[in-house]
């Protein structure tokens, strides 16, 4: 008697993406297990008021001073570093998942922003960076006044 066995397509896809994934494990240089060690680029949300653009980036455990903000050719570049501060010797760590090392982030800021009046402040492990707009980009409201074309 002949059994029949129904044909999964799903059935080895598990097992082909593990062998996939420790393929780009062994080749990709900051993949693996150092991979906690490698650079890291920080969340970041941007948003715009009437008034200013607004950067706001997370950058927990980083020192102020590591911190590095700069505008150029009206790009705004955020350079940083968080240091792995080992608080217990190496082999005493179970698992090691957050990333570490230098970072950059780089934004193309619109003609509107008026680069010379920008602000920073660091504050909580929370980057904001204030870009107020220039005047002449603010929207202006004109009051019309409306006659019933009588003299």
């Amino acid at each position: 008697m002949n059994s029949v066995i129904r044909w999964d397509p799903f059935r080895n896809v598990s097992n082909l993406q593990a062998q996939v994934n420790r393929l780009f494990e062994s080749t990709l240089p900051g993949r693996g297990s150092d991979s906690s060690l490698t650079t890291w680029a920080p969340a970041v949300d941007i948003y715009e008021t009437e008034n200013e653009l607004v950067l706001k980036a997370d950058l927990p455990d980083v020192n102020e001073k590591d911190i590095d903000i700069r505008i150029e050719n009206n790009t705004l570049s955020i350079h940083g570093e968080r240091k792995f501060e080992q608080e217990a010797k190496e082999e005493n760590y179970l698992r090691v998942e957050r990333s570490y090392g230098s970072f950059t982030r780089s934004f193309t800021l619109p003609s509107t922003v008026d680069t010379e009046a920008i602000k920073a402040e660091y504050k909580n492990g929370v980057l904001r960076v204030e870009m107020p707009k220039r005047a002449e980009s603010k929207p202006k409201q004109v009051k019309v006044n409306v006659t019933n074309g009588t003299k």
